[in-house]
């Protein structure tokens, strides 16, 4: 694949990932106000309000700032725009999320994990190390690993991960378009009274800030959900879920809109008091199969997830 124009290639790093997390990088810009005499300066500039000046110092102090060629860079060195730096982040502890990754798949361009519940896909917020790509990366050895799409922290079920940097573009395409079928699984209220199978159609609005997402009326619709009923027993039912579109928490949503919450949800229909994770009730949600011809090698493929949900009643 060809990088667009005007993209400049990734400066190989001279650190090493560590568990699993690449090392910050960056380059200086330009000063035409010559406001930075030196990298101390800048990266105190940058960085301090966040980490505090004295962790800015304490990198330089142990040589944890290096530039190209893994140089080590002093603070007091003359700032120099398009220098480049890399430095790894210290991390708060996180407690391990005490379920594995398990992987359906891995060949020479793909990974397909089995994510299970309460883990990231990738770095945020507070979850950085105890996320599926610090942790594929370091148990399979793939350090260039990245995800094709993502999953929420709170459902389990397949997330593609593309092996080569060069292909992730074609993949990320592939869901961007829409030509991946997604199908999830879901236990949820049971309602005689709410026709199914039926379409989903809404506009959600995530606003920042707000952990829950919210479908609004009037406008076009941005969120297109299929839902099935696939068995019910004792006030339950097992769903099958299949969206057409891939908003924030749209199936969570649109579940919730037809007064079926998914059991164990956090967020909806009331948002509860945040809380440590309760292991012992994950949120009934499953992304159980992916299928799709792929980008590169042309040929069809369909995965699914080995996980369950609970079981219903008897």
């Amino acid at each position: 694949m060809r990088r667009r124009p005007g993209r400049r290639a990734a400066r190989p790093s001279p650190l090493a990932q560590r568990d699993g997390i690449d090392p910050v990088h960056i380059r200086l810009p330009a000063d035409p106000a010559g406001g930075w005499g030196t990298v101390g300066a800048y990266l105190a500039a940058r960085y301090g309000r966040a980490i505090g000046a004295d962790s800015v110092a304490a990198l330089f102090r142990d040589g944890r700032i290096v530039g190209e060629e893994g140089r080590g860079v002093a603070a007091d060195e003359p700032y120099a725009e398009g220098l480049h730096l890399w430095f790894h982040r210290d991390f708060a502890p996180e407690e391990r999320v005490p379920f594995e990754v398990g992987v359906v798949y891995r060949g020479e361009r793909l990974v397909v994990a089995d994510k299970p519940h309460f883990l990231a896909t990738t770095p945020r917020g507070g979850h950085v190390t105890e996320t599926a790509l610090a942790r594929l990366r370091a148990e399979l050895g793939i350090p260039a690993l990245q995800p094709a799409h993502r999953l929420d922290r709170l459902t389990a079920g397949l997330v593609l991960f593309v092996v080569r940097p060069e292909d992730r573009g074609a993949y990320q395409t592939m869901f961007r378009d829409r030509r991946v079928r997604k199908e999830y699984e879901a236990i949820a209220p049971y309602d005689p009274g709410v026709a199914l199978p039926r379409t989903v159609r809404s506009r959600i609005v995530k606003e920042r800030g707000v952990l829950a997402a919210r479908e609004v009326p009037g406008g076009e619709p941005n969120s297109e959900s299929r839902i099935e009923l696939a068995e019910q027993r004792g006030g339950l039912g097992r769903y099958r879920l299949s969206p057409a579109t891939g908003r924030t928490h749209q199936l969570r949503v649109h579940m919730n809109g037809l007064g079926l919450p998914i059991l164990h949800d956090p967020l909806y229909p009331v948002v509860r008091d945040e809380a440590p994770d309760d292991y012992a009730r994950p949120l009934q949600l499953l992304a159980k199969v992916l299928e799709f011809t792929d980008p590169v090698t042309g040929e069809p493929c369909r995965f699914e997830s080995r996980r369950e949900l609970s079981r219903l009643p008897l």
